[in-house]
């Protein structure tokens, strides 16, 4: 099959695009970055050179394809711009997706949404993936969509060194004796090609789990990796939690939108819909990724 994939080498597309090819499919890479065009046929793929701002670049690409994988990213330093609007920002992207999709024909899209997108209500940020879900069952009824709903990615917690290092300890407003949802970007990207093979329905939601483990047990596992057996998650308040993030420079309201998330991990909510659609879970789990952390961590 022709096959799409937005998200230039991210974590998760990279490996997407091996398997893929792997399969003998053939693969189209979108980046905005020119410079990745060398590495993107470096794989066996072919590299489009555009932005997810270019509806008439996305519809020129998606032209001819088989199936398009749609995700939706954004600079990092975004979140410390106090103009950025993250909501509007995901709807506009969303939009573009799908009026390309619309323009191009293409008749079967994946987009890789997250867990707790059943929602726009208490789940802080991620009412972001809640509107673009939305925006693209809008697409007329001969196009199949598959909504990858995955929990938290490992590589997130590379974000705590620090505090490791400083205090010696994990804090959030969620975590300690919570029962967290990990998942690896392998496992991500080896459940999207599944899809892909897969039949496709008119709307299909698959989430995407590598290991459900509390905060204590992933305290214990990357703590044990560096050296440090006794590292321990500590629960700390909301308020806590949101005057660090300002204090750090974070806009406030996407600060606002991550304690929000948090504390929904915390009370439970944001699981609920995960819990009635429960998978299997993935084969890469939290000691794999500790490996990583710890290099990381020693760097």
């Amino acid at each position: 099959m022709n096959i799409i994939v937005t998200g230039s080498l991210g974590h998760i597309s990279k490996q997407l695009a091996k398997e893929l090819i792997q399969k003998g499919h053939s693969v189209t890479v979108i980046s905005s970055k020119v410079e990745r065009k060398d590495e993107i046929e470096a794989l066996g793929a072919k590299a489009a050179i555009g932005t997810m701002e270019n509806v008439e670049f996305l519809s020129t690409v998606f032209k001819k394809a088989d199936i398009v994988y749609c995700m939706i990213t954004n600079d990092s330093k975004d979140f410390f711009d106090p103009h950025f609007d993250l909501v509007a920002y995901y709807s506009r992207i969303g939009n573009n997706y799908k009026q390309a999709i619309e323009l191009s024909g293409v008749k079967r899209v994946v987009y890789l949404s997250t867990n707790g997108a059943h929602t726009n209500k208490g789940n802080g940020n991620l009412r972001i993936h809640y509107n673009v879900e939305n925006i693209l069952r809008q697409l007329p009824d001969d196009v199949s969509i598959t909504f990858m709903r995955p929990g938290g990615f490992y590589y997130h917690l590379l974000s705590f060194i620090p505090a490791i290092k400083n205090q010696g300890v994990i804090t959030s407003n969620y975590g300690a004796d919570d029962v967290v949802l990990w998942v690896s970007p392998l496992d991500i990207a080896t459940a999207i090609a599944e899809e892909m093979e897969a039949p496709f329905e008119r709307i299909k939601i698959r989430y995407v789990v590598s290991e459900e483990l509390s905060g204590n047990d992933v305290a214990g596992i990357l703590g044990a990796a560096i050296g440090k057996p006794d590292l321990k998650w500590k629960l700390i308040s909301d308020e806590q939690v949101l005057d660090g993030m300002v204090k750090f420079g974070m806009n406030l309201h996407i600060a606002k939108g991550f304690v929000e998330m948090f504390s929904s991990i915390h009370s439970g909510e944001l699981y609920v819909e995960y819990y009635r659609n429960r998978p299997a879970l993935g084969k890469t789990k939290m000691k794999d990724f500790a490996k990583e952390f710890a290099a990381a961590y020693n760097k």
